[in-house]
């Protein structure tokens, strides 16, 4: 009457209902009310379903309380995936190398015009020259530079490089480098004036740098065409927009790498 033996088998064995990640965007229907949703995210332990016309209800995450293709599934909150640590970028754009220290300075210099030229690159290529061990210092001009650079006696492993303002053709500037030749030194620059040009002018709120004319002092120009008192309340105000090489013209960027290369060259 019953036919097979009802004690055979496995009918005691329970019915094992999965655990399923609740993954964004996973459609899940709540088993109690009927309400179907995609995962947007959790609230107090509770996943968030939302559905297709944008009404959001949370549902706690009990033991088969949801249904997946119409079967029955435990959702569960899934494990947070390891961060992966940012790449951390220098001021010149560089890479830093974590956990580096700055080294001893070392016999080679880099030599710039004055303060102003020393802070603006200290403040995007200090990282990189620290890690290098290039100490950079500011002249008071280039006037004597033929002289200095035979006081400083250059030579393997002491390298000397030197960042020049308004380094153009028929320049005093290229005058004076012109007569500075060694194969360990380095004289480069840019076009600009001042250093305060090669930073560009839309970070300080200009649309172009002032023209002023020949003859003029260039930085009391500036102020006065900008509306500035002191050329030191000028610089500051320069100076607090610089942040990195974007910040700076393409001409200087290319003589502070070239020069940082030529310093940091591993003799033989």
């Amino acid at each position: 009457m019953y036919g097979e033996d009802v004690l055979a088998g496995n009918w005691r064995r329970r019915k094992v209902i999965p655990e399923v990640d609740a993954e964004p965007d996973l459609v899940v229907e709540d088993a109690d009310s009927g309400f179907c949703g995609a995962v947007v995210g959790f609230e107090l332990g509770a996943v968030v379903l939302e559905d297709r016309h944008g009404k959001r209800r949370n549902f706690p995450l009990a033991p088969g309380a949801f249904l997946l293709d119409g079967s029955p599934v435990t959702l569960r909150k899934p494990a947070a995936s390891p961060v992966a640590p940012q790449r951390r970028v220098t001021a010149s754009g560089s890479i830093a190398v974590a956990g580096v220290k700055a080294q001893v300075a070392k016999a080679s210099r880099i030599w710039v015009e004055g303060i102003h030229d020393a802070a603006l690159v200290e403040r995007i290529w200090g990282d990189d020259l620290r890690i290098e061990g290039v100490v950079v210092e500011p002249l008071d001009g280039i006037d004597d530079l033929a002289a200095e650079v035979t006081r400083f006696r250059p030579g393997p492993g002491r390298r000397l490089g030197v960042l020049v303002d308004h380094l153009v053709p028929g320049s005093k500037e290229s005058r004076i480098v012109a007569a500075v030749k060694h194969p360990d030194v380095l004289v480069t620059g840019h076009p600009y004036i001042d250093i305060w040009q090669a930073v560009k002018p839309e970070r300080v709120g200009l649309r172009a740098w002032p023209v002023i004319p020949p003859g003029r002092p260039w930085k009391e120009g500036v102020c006065e065409a900008v509306g500035v008192r002191e050329p030191a309340d000028m610089w500051r105000r320069i100076l607090g927009s610089v942040h990195s090489y974007k910040d700076v013209e393409t001409p200087l960027i290319n003589s502070m790498e070239r020069l940082i290369d030529f310093v940091t060259v591993l003799d033989d």
